[in-house]
């Protein structure tokens, strides 16, 4: 397949009806296509020609889907709904929320934007030019652009946005030229300053999550007890005659949405248990495999590229025989300029060759946490068999700069110290979070109410956990 021959529809974050995915996969079969690709930006490509456009025209109006033909000039919007029930995310940050934000996004973009919850680490939060990072304040958000001309860092805009109105914030900045010569940053956040939405000074700075990468694929168990089936293929194409399967097995058992990642794989939420036995039989009936090894599944790599591709299965495959853990780290393999870095560790694939082929960069991010958008080189122009020592190198770096120390301090008896009202306590089953400065609402714990004042029958208001699974942070 050649970019040419693509056709790439804009999931808006990510999210799809079974039904609307169904049309795509036979509009894409119809066409002559036996697989679909996915996105870093949660979209869905695969290859037409031209005299199809028609036939493309009335299914996307039908669904209400924006596509792209032999183009890239639009840019799908990113968001971590697919994160919900997978990993921790602000409690106010719920489903209706999420879609009540992108339904107001209601124009087609030309820069990439990110709406994307900091509790969780599945999606990234700075690969938009615009990106909109969930508060701790309900339905307000930290706006931060990342642009090319800025050394791609994100400079965060002073205020807090309602989420209601983000959509008047990224259309207003939609309508210029963010990567201008000419153009500053203090412009383009006066341009939001004269918009007439609701804003908030931020009572805390943004808090990165860790970086460590949760493990995505097979049936797990959701906090409401139903499942949750991850599907990663390694080569990224995706049989269109099982997903085809897959769309009805949601519509015959009751799943309302499918979720695409930024890694190329998608996550089906919602699955009662009584129809595990029938979502097993479906994998087994077109050999997919749940169990991969979490080597592969933490990679980024360009759609089209065989060569990116082939340079990832060599390094799985040589981190494998080794038993090379690389748990909570992230790779890309980078062949050009027009990627946006949102990984642990980076492989630039150098343009000029050497004498025995292709040499290569690697580059890590600071403390191994690609929130932060600096990264260090580690080594440059070295050849393709000595990449996989190098990277085992950067996994014992990864591990040895973990902080394994208690997070709490022990209180001497003799010397009792009264907690600050701003110390917070975190519970190690789901991470939420106590902060006495809030309280507790919904156990009727009322603001200012220290961490050692609750009674010992207080438990995790998200997983029931008792007090004593509370460690200071």
């Amino acid at each position: 397949m050649q970019k040419k021959n693509l056709v790439r529809v804009f999931v808006k974050g990510g999210i799809l009806s079974p039904g609307d995915f169904l049309k795509v996969l036979t509009t894409a079969k119809e066409l002559g296509s036996e697989f679909i690709h996915l996105g870093s930006r949660q979209d869905i490509l695969f290859p037409a020609k031209d005299r199809s456009k028609a036939l493309l025209e009335n299914i996307f109006k039908s669904i209400n889907t924006e596509y792209e033909v032999n183009e890239f000039t639009h840019q799908n919007i990113v968001s971590s709904y697919v994160a919900l029930d997978v990993m921790p995310n602000k409690k106010w940050l719920v489903p209706h929320v999420y879609h009540h934000i992108l339904d107001s996004f209601d124009f087609r973009t030309k820069h990439r934007i990110n709406l994307v919850d900091p509790s969780q680490s599945l999606v990234p939060l700075f690969t938009g030019n615009i990106n909109f990072i969930a508060s701790s304040t309900d339905n307000y958000w930290y706006m931060y652009l990342r642009l090319k001309k800025f050394d791609n860092m994100p400079i965060p805009y002073g205020k807090l946005i309602h989420g209601y109105d983000l959509a008047k914030a990224a259309k207003s900045l939609n309508e210029r030229e963010l990567e201008g010569e000419n153009t500053t940053i203090e412009e383009f956040f006066a341009a939001v300053d004269q918009l007439e939405i609701n804003t908030l000074n931020p009572l805390e700075e943004l808090k990165y999550p860790d970086a460590a990468f949760p493990y995505y694929e097979g049936l797990n168990r959701e906090p409401g007890g139903n499942y949750w089936l991850g599907l990663y293929w390694r080569n990224n194409k995706f049989s269109i005659n099982f997903l085809i399967e897959l769309c009805r097995r949601c519509m015959e058992t009751n799943v309302g949405k499918i979720s695409l990642t930024p890694w190329k794989s998608l996550i089906i939420k919602g699955i009662e248990e009584n129809y595990l036995v029938g979502w097993e039989k479906l994998m087994g009936r077109f050999g997919i495999n749940l169990r991969h090894s979490s080597l592969e599944l933490n990679w980024h790599l360009p759609v089209l590229s065989d060569e990116a591709l082939e340079l990832k299965k060599y390094l799985v495959r040589a981190l494998d025989q080794q038993d090379i853990s690389t748990s909570g780290l992230t790779f890309t393999i980078k062949p050009n300029d027009d990627i946006y870095l949102f990984t642990s560790v980076v492989i630039e694939i150098n343009t000029e060759e050497g004498d025995g082929g292709n040499t290569y960069n690697i580059l890590y991010a600071k403390d191994f946490n690609p929130n932060s958008a600096a990264y260090v080189t580690y080594v440059k122009n070295v050849t393709k068999n000595v990449l996989p020592a190098l990277l085992m190198e950067l996994s014992v770096m990864y591990f040895d700069q973990i902080d394994d120390q208690p997070k709490h301090s022990i209180k001497k008896e003799s010397a009792p110290v009264q907690e600050p009202v701003s110390e917070r306590y975190q519970c190690k089953h789901c991470l939420s979070i106590y902060d006495a400065q809030y309280g507790d609402e919904a156990a009727d714990i009322a603001p200012g109410t220290s961490f050692h004042d609750l009674p010992d029958t207080y438990l995790c208001s998200t997983c029931e956990a008792k007090k004593e699974a509370f460690m200071l942070v």
